[in-house]
């Protein structure tokens, strides 16, 4: 019996060791894109001694989440981020600045790119 009760323990902990592991996994993006959108976005992250903080690369605002969240915070940061900075017209990926002026113009080049913009930033497509 106990051996029974052993066995599943261990396979409880690996499915919320499983779970966890998940939860803490940064949404899927589309490298090509990213990568372009890298020099634009205004927040990145700084090693620390317990762990990572997300920098505000404009003003230097620091923020500390619990290592297991840290990534789904960036991404909510970088959501944010692209409601107001990006506009999504066509094939084409506007990137404007605080005046509204466009600083970058990317031409998007499958499906795919679409999608990640339309989902990931939760962009409609203007005309």
């Amino acid at each position: 019996m106990s051996k029974k009760i052993f066995i599943g323990l261990i396979f409880i902990f690996i499915f919320l060791s499983f779970v966890a592991f998940q939860g803490a996994m940064p949404e899927p993006k589309n490298k090509r894109v990213q990568n372009i959108l890298k020099p634009y976005l205004p927040y990145t992250l700084e090693k620390r001694l317990g762990g990572l903080t997300i920098v505000n690369k404009k003003t230097g605002a620091k923020e500390k989440p619990e290592n297991a969240a840290i990534y789904k915070r960036l991404d909510e940061l970088e959501k944010k981020w692209g409601k107001r900075y990006l506009i999504l017209k066509n094939n084409t990926l506007n990137i404007i600045n605080d005046q509204n002026i466009t600083i970058k113009t990317v031409k998007l080049n499958n499906n795919k790119e679409m999608d990640f913009i339309r989902n990931f930033f939760n962009l409609t497509q203007t005309n």
